[in-house]
């Protein structure tokens, strides 16, 4: 048998996991085999993922940490493994989303991504030109880390205002897109999470070009981030924030209030029923 591939752990968050998880099967006096008939999963996969060759999945993470006995020195890692999927110029944003007390957000193409359901997050990023199947998946599991969010102690306030339209588009089927308006109505229902609809008979709004968010932090300016077909921007500086105050008022002016655009969520999941 070929001796085991040394890995630099300051390689890469991948190369890193790799690196302990390796270290604690050994200490525990396992083979890659033994450990993966404990995890139930196969032995080829535990070593591509001690190589840093395939990123692994949470659960697969989890799994590990709970047979080795770890309490939670795998799972800690999970964050630094789940953005690796995210591409550079949007971990600066992951930082400020994860420390913001307010996130305020305009959408008037998608269900934004922190209320996005598995199967819609799939569906929305496979049609990333030149996606590779392993690429999405990694992408979907950093998309439902980031929800993991509204699960801490202190989650943030989150104000959604979505353009109809956003109901209307069949993305991943039937199914998928009832499964996600059903999500929805159920973001809804937290206290912390207040969705409000445009309605489509409104025409053009000043919104129609793009969607954003707007991130507050204690003791820093505010921060927005602005989507695009390419790569998204990330500014603070005073002049971008003020104007998408601006634009993010008027848009939610022109907004049902939220029993009512609750109601339209609903008549919304049985067109797709």
């Amino acid at each position: 048998m070929p001796a085991p591939v040394e890995l630099d752990p300051s390689a890469s968050p991948l190369a890193f996991f790799g690196a302990e998880l390796r270290k604690y099967r050994k200490g525990a006096g396992w083979s890659q085999e033994q450990l993966a008939e404990r995890i139930r999963f196969s032995p080829s996969l535990v070593g591509f993922i001690e190589r840093a060759q395939r990123p692994p999945s949470r659960d697969f993470v989890e799994r590990c940490d709970e047979t080795l006995r770890l309490n939670g020195e795998l799972l800690r890692l999970w964050p630094l493994i789940s953005r690796e999927a995210t591409p550079q110029w949007f971990r600066e944003w992951l930082d400020i989303e994860q420390e913001a007390h307010t996130l305020r957000t305009w959408q008037p193409l998608l269900v934004p991504g922190l209320l996005q359901t598995e199967d819609y997050a799939r569906a929305v990023l496979q049609g990333e030109p030149g996606v590779t199947p392993e690429q999405v998946e990694k992408a979907v599991e950093a998309r439902l880390e980031r929800q993991t969010i509204f699960s801490r102690s202190n989650p943030p306030m989150f104000w959604v205002t979505l353009d109809e339209g956003v109901f209307l588009r069949p993305i991943g089927g039937r199914d998928v897109m009832r499964r996600q308006l059903e999500r929805l109505a159920q973001a809804a229902e937290n206290p912390r999470i207040a969705i409000q609809v445009v309605p489509l008979a409104l025409g053009a709004t000043t919104g129609l070009l793009g969607g954003f968010v707007i991130a507050q932090l204690s003791g820093t300016p505010d921060t927005v981030y602005l989507e695009s077909a390419g790569n998204g921007q990330v500014t603070d500086r005073t002049e971008d924030v003020k104007a998408i105050h601006v634009r993010y008022d008027a848009i939610r002016a022109e907004a049902h209030p939220r029993h009512v655009s609750i109601e339209l969520i609903r008549k919304a999941i049985q067109g797709w029923t």
